[in-house]
């Protein structure tokens, strides 16, 4: 992909911009959102080819050995727009060795298909998974604004009632106190015995 001296200005600009923001000019802004339809044609454009490519370079791999300047051709096409070696053409061009053409192009394509299997790996290494943290030992944070989220917590068990203690027993060789009868602590009491004279009656005068 290939720009020319308009687009390379306006590329400039919106580089010089995102470096350095400030306020941005009416015709700055439309240059760019103009620059930005033309990438995304010419992707589409490419991606277009490429699939054209690849799939007249199946045709020709099937027609191999007779078509082998042809397939040559076109492998070497297809990859300068982009197209990825697969272990067909690989396949292919071992059993082309032979042909000087041929015999680069494997050493080309072995070493894209060795860069792409190392860019894979390595995508993988960076995509595998924490550990998972058992749910006993996550701790909820809260977010900013939010509020924190404990962890539900168990009710806590009432603790176990203690028996009443028991009356002592009495010592058996300790004699029991008798209780006292209303009689004892209430004594009836005597009735007051008549004196022993009669009694005097006085005359009247």
């Amino acid at each position: 992909m290939a720009f020319g001296a308009e687009e390379l200005r306006v590329l400039r600009r919106a580089l010089a911009l995102a470096l350095h923001p400030g306020p941005a000019s009416a015709d700055d802004i439309k240059h760019c959102h103009r620059l930005a339809e033309s990438l995304d044609e010419a992707t589409r454009e490419a991606a277009r080819l490429r699939a054209f490519l690849v799939a007249d370079l199946a045709r020709y791999r099937a027609a191999l050995p007779g078509t082998v300047t042809g397939y040559l051709a076109l492998l070497e096409e297809a990859l300068g727009a982009g197209h990825r070696p697969i272990p067909d053409d690989l396949a292919a061009l071992r059993a082309l060795r032979g042909n000087p053409g041929a015999g680069a192009l494997l050493a080309r394509c072995q070493d894209l298909a060795e860069r792409d299997v190392r860019a894979r790996l390595a995508q993988g290494a960076r995509r595998v998974p924490a550990p998972a943290v058992p749910a006993s030992r996550a701790r909820l944070t809260a977010l900013p604004g939010g509020v924190a989220e404990e962890p539900e917590r168990k009710p806590k068990e009432k603790p176990a009632e203690r028996p009443a203690p028991r009356p002592a027993a009495p010592d058996p060789a300790t004699p029991k106190r008798p209780i006292p009868t209303p009689g004892e602590v209430f004594p009836r009491r005597r009735p007051t015995p008549p004196p022993a004279g009669p009694p005097q009656q006085l005359a009247a005068g």
